[in-house]
């Protein structure tokens, strides 16, 4: 072999390793997925919404751990639609529609206890990973992490109050001169209305999710803050309440809230 073939060899070699080990990471990290909530239909939603429709670059995660400050380094927004429980004992099938469940030989009776997953570390992760100027996109069910951490109840700006069963409901836009609400009219969705107790500021809350049928929740009504976005240290935060099935997800209206509100978030907007 020449000199010249060596050193072409050698520049491919270090080439290739610098495509392979010196990549950019993904623009977002999105920890999807849990018992109630399936990640495929999570997953094809947001890489419809999100990926393929504004281009972001997403890397899905349903593995918990994951969730840490060295994995969020490098990227620069963060999406949750997650709760907070893990199921490590199992649970029962059974409920309305399910058939006698047989086995031979018999399956021992799960424990059926939630273990709540997040750590005091995880939840510092990611308020630094918000406070160093990423930005945080959580949906739907995330308030119930914030029960079980401090800081990310912080971040996050709302601790749940629970949520009746799928129904139709209005989300109604409460501000309408912020940009992640600008050009988007008020929607229907049937979807979980979920329930919160808001933290942060009037000032900033976007959505309100109403029941016009009247239907109440608890003693908590019919209305609750569904959607808000603020400043946190030197990123910013955005929360959307729907998002239990996809066809609330892929509502026209409602895919341009959250393609604004990654924008806004990313400040491309």
């Amino acid at each position: 072999m020449t000199d010249i073939s060596r050193r072409s060899a050698v520049s491919s070699l270090a080439l290739a390793a610098t495509t392979a080990f010196g990549q950019e990471k993904a623009t977002a990290f999105a920890l999807i997925g849990d018992r109630y909530h399936n990640s495929d239909y999570i997953r094809t939603a947001l890489s419809k919404t999100l990926s393929k429709d504004l281009g972001l670059k997403i890397d899905f995660r349903d593995d918990v751990s994951l969730l840490n400050a060295r994995e969020l380094k490098g990227h620069k927004l963060l999406i949750i639609l997650r709760d907070g429980m893990l199921w490590p004992d199992g649970y029962s099938q059974s409920g309305p529609g399910w058939p006698e469940i047989v086995s031979d030989p018999p399956v021992p009776k799960p424990d059926s206890q939630p273990l709540y997953w997040i750590t005091a570390e995880q939840g510092r992760a990611v308020k630094n990973f918000v406070n160093d100027g990423g930005g945080a996109l959580l949906y739907h069910n995330v308030p119930y992490i914030s029960p079980h951490n401090e800081d990310f109840r912080d971040v996050l700006g709302a601790v749940t109050e629970q949520h009746p069963p799928l129904r139709p409901f209005k989300v109604k836009v409460v501000n309408k001169n912020h940009p992640i609400t600008r050009g988007v009219n008020d929607f229907t969705v049937t979807d979980e209305q979920h329930f919160v107790k808001y933290d942060k500021d009037p000032k900033h809350l976007l959505l309100e999710s109403v029941n016009e049928s009247g239907l109440t929740h608890k003693t908590l009504g019919t209305s609750s803050a569904a959607g808000w976005a603020y400043d946190y240290g030197k990123g910013r935060v955005c929360y959307l309440a729907p998002g239990h099935v996809i066809t609330a997800l892929w509502n026209p209206e409602y895919e341009k809230l959250q393609q604004n509100a990654a924008k806004w978030l990313l400040r491309r907007i």
